[in-house]
């Protein structure tokens, strides 16, 4: 009964672990070089492409924003988006966020290409972002 029981652990423990070895994740910058991209790197490593500028008004951390949004993978599976725009203290997202959105006047498009140190790292918030996942996301700031 025993070996029964570990067999079947066993065999639960490759079919769970199977799951997330399935997904065909590329790093950001193999992503970036796949698709030709010409992108901007700042210190911490967030790589970005300025669409629209925005006016001159510029967010700090300290400011609620609004912004549209489409977060994927690079497997181009999105996992959140909000395209009526979606208010929250800057200071309570993601690094990659924090620093990217400042880039960004008030009506300004970007798309963030964003390190897993500077997401979510080794955690997961859901299961569509597995541990260590870069992310992608195409931003609008629609106010602060």
């Amino acid at each position: 009964m025993r070996q029964l029981i570990a067999l079947a652990a066993a065999s639960l423990l490759l079919l769970l672990g199977g799951c997330t070895s399935n997904l065909d994740l590329i790093s950001i910058d193999e992503y970036i070089s796949q698709n030709n991209l010409e992108v901007e790197t700042t210190a911490s490593g967030l790589k970005y492409i300025i669409e629209f500028e925005g006016n001159n008004e510029m967010p700090t951390l300290d400011d609620e924003v609004t912004v549209k949004y489409r977060g994927y993978r690079t497997d181009d599976f999105t996992f959140d988006s909000n395209i009526e725009g979606l208010a929250f203290p800057l200071e309570n997202v993601i690094e990659g966020w924090q620093e990217g959105i400042q880039l960004l006047g008030k009506g300004g498009k970007a798309q963030l290409f964003i390190p897993s140190n500077l997401a979510y790292g080794n955690g997961s918030p859901s299961s569509d972002i597995p541990p260590n996942t870069d992310l992608i996301f195409d931003v609008e700031l629609v106010n602060f």
